[in-house]
């Protein structure tokens, strides 16, 4: 696609975000709170289903990872000792034309003069490091003992517990800790829609090992990094690989991987791979003074394990899904003209919605209770939804558009009025290919389970 298309695509999505009930800007009503967002209805279900499905990956079909919830709130020793106090900056520029703030290094240039996005001016400040984090007070005093720090990213609070959580889990390496978490940045430029925000959500794995164990544990998590995102529905061939060059890394990264996706606003990263040595429990030790170092019954060698990262956004990954997703073709409506249809085409484990369960007509009392019978049927297996109003077509495209994966039709069929052997039967209908099969009821919660899972 061309430029303008992509924009225009990506209005498009946006719009159906705020039209269908997945996200929105947050504190709309009072003009909103700029960088900060809300998932609705649906939203919030198709974002449930990614962290539960990671989870489900990461921590419960494997033996060599548990999990952990860090508090929010941060110590500001914990995040004086990885960095983040001193070195956790963009750099800022003002433009004294329109007052706007902006980032140094994402200004564009012409003719050799960077120059303000929004008005074009050329009237910059110099440069200034501005430090990303969002500082606030604990208690009643405001002595500067009571100064503490929204995290900037989930992982400290998995190195500072390592200890806690390597006694408890008696694990061996390797073996990982995982959380999903908010975290905050004070972005200066918050962007394309919700790709950058400043408030944000992670899932994160520290994988923890032998250092010889690291380069070759890079490649693994890379590999099944991949894998996952083909199996929440990810087209892979707008999946990419970046190998971050070495000047660009972390001074402390042995190997670095990003994982990026093809946005109509351009290829962005949606998850980083590292190998990030023993650099942040090393840190953490000199600025404790507490051991988290690990020992090896079998060598009993004493040594501080290294940590291979895969770290991803989940924001970013659920925004993936809805670009990926969104499609447009066309299907005939109910006078069999041919229409535009936007259609949601969500790999059904991901869809907010599994199941819609229509009866033909509202007004036919069997029909609602035999579809309410479905309904209750179906709920205990699965997410459903519940659609009498308007024609059957249009109730097709309003389930199309969110990306519910299967509709079930209640019709006179089912009440056996065209046949006994056509009792208890419905209409199983399939969101990408519009083809309809006949089913009988009881067969329903298997049939639908098998093809979500």
């Amino acid at each position: 696609m061309t430029g303008k298309e992509n924009a225009q695509q990506m209005e498009k999505i946006v719009s159906l975000c705020k039209r269908r009930g997945f996200i929105f800007q947050s504190s709309e009503i009072y003009g909103g709170l700029n960088g900060v967002w809300d998932y609705g209805p649906l939203g919030v279900e198709l974002k449930n289903n990614l962290k539960q499905y990671w989870w489900q990956v990461i921590v419960r079909d494997r033996d060599d990872v548990v999990g952990l919830d860090g508090a929010i709130l941060t110590h500001p020793a914990v995040l004086k000792a990885s960095g983040h106090v001193d070195t956790f900056t963009d750099p800022m520029v003002d433009c004294r034309t329109c007052k706007a703030r902006l980032r140094a290094d994402q200004l564009a240039e012409k003719n050799a003069v960077k120059q303000c996005p929004n008005c074009g001016g050329k009237d910059l400040t110099e440069a200034r490091p501005f430090n990303l984090m969002f500082q606030t007070q604990m208690g009643a005093s405001a002595d500067p003992a009571s100064i503490a720090y929204l995290r900037p990213e989930t992982a400290q609070s998995i190195f500072v517990q390592f200890k806690n959580v390597l006694d408890v889990s008696r694990k061996k390496l390797p073996f990982g800790i995982a959380q999903i978490g908010k975290a905050f940045r004070n972005e200066i430029n918050p962007r394309n829609f919700t790709f950058r925000s400043r408030e944000f959500e992670q899932m994160e794995l520290e994988y923890f090992c032998r250092p010889e164990q690291g380069m070759d544990l890079l490649a693994y998590w890379l590999k099944e990094r991949i894998k996952f995102y083909e199996e929440i529905g990810i087209s892979r061939k707008r999946l990419h690989i970046l190998d971050v060059p070495e000047k660009e890394r972390a001074f402390y990264s042995k190997g670095t991987f990003d994982i990026e996706y093809e946005f109509p606003f351009g290829r962005q990263e949606l998850e980083g791979v590292a190998y990030r040595t023993d650099y942040d429990l090393q840190q953490h030790i000199k600025a404790s003074g507490k051991p988290l170092d690990y020992f090896d019954e079998e060598t009993k060698e004493r040594f501080v394990p290294h940590v291979v990262e895969p770290s991803a956004g989940v924001d970013r990954t659920v925004l993936a899904l809805i670009c990926d997703a969104y499609d447009e073709d066309t299907a005939p409506d109910e006078k069999g003209k041919m229409e535009t249809r936007v259609v949601m085409r969500f790999h059904p484990r991901m869809a907010p919605i599994k199941c819609a369960i229509f009866p033909l007509l509202r007004n036919k009392e069997a029909l609602v209770a035999k579809a309410r019978e479905v309904q209750a049927l179906l709920r205990p297996h699965m997410n459903v939804f519940y659609d009498e109003g308007g024609a059957i077509g249009r109730r097709y495209r309003r389930q199309d558009e969110i990306g519910t994966p299967f509709g079930v039709t209640i019709d006179f069929e089912t009440l056996g009025e065209k046949g006994e052997e056509l009792r208890d039967t419905v209409t199983l209908r399939d969101r990408d290919s519009m083809k309809q099969e006949r089913v009988t009821i009881k067969d329903l919660p298997q049939l639908i389970s098998s093809k979500i899972r």
